[in-house]
Order: C-alpha cells, then structure tokens, then sequence
C-alpha cells in the first residue's frame, strides 16, 4: 500500500509504503533503490539485514542510507514495516549528520538522536489507524524541515544535477560543472554530504535501477538492457549488476518475477 506525501512534502517525500511480509524471507538479496528509507516497524515482526558483512536487526525505526554493495535480507512472516522514501536530493533536510555517515548501513535512530525517536515510534505506535500513524510522520518531517531550511539552498542545487543524470545516466562531470557554474570539487563534497556517495556512484545506481526495471518488466535480451542502459556491453552490465547484487541479472529476474509483486516490494524494488 502506498500513500503519496502532503503537498509540502511531495519535493522531498516520494512516497509512504507499507509492507506487510507473508511468507518467511531468508538471506534474499536485497536490490539498491537509489533513495534514504525511513522505516518504522510497526509489528512486532523480526527483520534483518546484512550488508557489508555485517547483520543488523531491524530496531524501531531505522535509517536506511544508499546501497553501493551486496546486501542481503531475512524476515519473519507477519512483519509490517512503514516506510517512508525519502528523494536522494532532498535527505540532508530531515537528518542532522552528513549522508556519507548512513550509506551502506542501517542505522538505528535511537543512536542518532533517542529521545527524539523514541517519542516518535511510541506516538506512531500509540496512533489508531494507518492514516493517524503517517500524519504523525508527517508532523515530524515538517518539523525537521523547519529546523534545516538553511540547506534547501543546496537541495535545489542537487535536485538540478540529478535531474541531468537521470536524463543521461551517464556522469560527464566537467560538463556538470560547467552547465551548473560549479566547481567538479564543489560538486563531489555536495553529493557525499548531502546525498551519501559520489557523483559517479550514484549515476552507477541510477543506471543499475533502470536496468533492473527492464530486467523486471521486460522480456529484453541482456545485450539490448545494456545498451538502453549505456553501460559498455553485456559483460560490463553483468559486471556492475553483481557488483551492487551479488547475482546475475538473469538470476534476479528469475527471483523476482517468481515470487511476485509482494516479494519486489519486500526486497525494495516495484515501488
């Protein structure tokens, strides 16, 4: 189920999902969205996620930063999760430590700022209904925004060159700066504070998501993905889509379309 944000928030806020998990998901990979995940556990339901290495089990509420490595995730049935998708341009207005400090790790809120967190999980748990519990969120992301607009300066700035990399997905990065009257310089510290990775690791992701919509949707060859994509050739598509999944493209699109709708969203992709 998906709840569009309120017109203030639509710049930022993609969107709110929620996803109630209905069979067991153990060790299952987890795909790179591309966007800062709020999620909220709103079940008493187990969850977990292993990146880098490292397990991490879902706390309250947890920050999930941009994905540049395999990662994998186990859930218990019966587990719902709210989770609020949060634009890779606009992220720097809801948190106070720079992005690069969330990327590749789920973070537990409580670390970050308890008493403020807590009072927000126990206000979410306490709401009757799925409405009343977003509104809150929404309370609370307004809020932030009030506290950080000195940064929207640099949001709108971000949102600008995004928008050219998703047009392109491809990272011309003197071109960038010369059609942006930025300095290359200015423009690499701007995305790693205020969206978590580098310029070109984030075009590598824009590119990966867009070839994962057509390995999804799609009946495309592999070597016809890759060029739509603009990635080298096939080996170079296949190369990059292990580096951020750990399988194959033909292996996730046999996962994907076989477990169904539930299972992408599960995952983190069909949204």
């Amino acid at each position: 189920m998906q709840i569009l944000p309120s017109a203030s928030l639509a710049p930022y806020i993609k969107n709110y999902t929620i996803v109630t998990i209905e069979k067991d998901l153990n060790n299952e990979v987890f795909y790179p969205s591309g966007y800062v995940d709020l999620i909220i556990n709103i079940s008493e339901g187990m969850a977990a996620t292993i990146i880098n290495g490292r397990r991490k089990d879902t706390p309250a509420i947890e920050l999930l930063g941009h994905l540049t490595l395999p990662a994998r995730l186990t859930v218990a049935k019966g587990t719902s999760v709210l989770i609020a998708r949060i634009y890779p341009h606009a992220s720097a207005l809801f948190f106070s430590d720079p992005l690069s400090e969330f990327t590749n790790y789920a973070t537990d809120m409580y670390d970050v700022a308890q008493v403020e967190n807590r009072e927000l999980y126990e206000k979410i748990m306490e709401a009757d209904g799925l409405a009343s519990k977003i509104n809150i969120l929404e309370n609370h992301f307004v809020q932030q925004l009030k506290k950080y607009e000195t940064r929207l300066k640099k949001v709108l700035m971000l949102q600008g060159l995004n928008q050219n990399l998703f047009v392109t997905n491809s990272l011309d990065l003197p071109a960038l700066a010369q059609n942006s009257g930025l300095s290359e310089r200015y423009i690499q510290k701007l995305y790693l504070s205020n969206v978590g990775i580098s310029p070109s690791a984030f075009t590598s992701v824009i590119r990966f998501n867009k070839s994962l919509h057509l390995v999804l949707n799609t009946s495309e060859s592999l070597t016809t993905i890759a060029c739509d994509c603009g990635y080298y050739d096939q080996a170079h598509f296949i190369k990059e889509f292990k580096k951020f999944t750990g399988i194959t493209p033909f292996a996730s699109r046999s996962s994907l379309l076989k477990n169904g709708a539930d299972f992408q969203e599960a995952v983190n992709v069909g949204f």
